[in-house]
């Protein structure tokens, strides 16, 4: 495992997919250096088939998500597939507000993230409506 002061990266693996658990704020300077150096490691080593779990992920500001959009770009091109998984409330909002969650490969959980790397199997895409309508009716039933 790889520690900055402020943010942090895990890596382990399931199934031949590489689960990379971010962990703290993902913003410009060292953490996105961190996480640029591990994607152009697994990159190179031919590993593209990446799943982030998000759930430790309390920021993530523009560059953040820029970096994301060139990570996921390049698995892409690769032939494989970047999947994110857990996403924060925060985290789910940004992704709405800036439209990248019809970009991204965005999932519930681990399992259907790393499914959803091979294309002969089934998953269950996150819906995006219907978190949004849980979150609602959550709000209102805490009144």
């Amino acid at each position: 495992m790889v520690v900055l002061m402020s943010f942090s990266i895990s890596e382990r693996e399931i199934d031949g997919v590489v689960i990379l658990s971010l962990n703290g704020r993902f913003v410009i300077g060292e953490a996105i250096e961190l996480f640029r150096n591990k994607f152009d490691e697994l990159m190179k080593a031919g590993r593209t088939r990446i799943a982030l779990d998000l759930s430790r992920t309390d920021y993530i500001d523009s560059s953040g998500m820029g970096y994301f959009v060139v990570a996921h770009t390049q698995c892409e091109k690769a032939g494989g597939s970047l999947t994110m998984f857990n996403l924060t409330q925060r985290s789910i909002d940004l992704m709405l507000l800036t439209k990248l969650s019809t970009v991204f490969n965005i999932y519930d959980n681990e399992i259907d993230a790393v499914n959803a790397t091979f294309p002969d199997r089934q998953v269950k895409k996150f819906d995006i409506l219907d978190f949004v309508q849980r979150q609602g009716e959550d709000a209102a039933g805490g009144e």
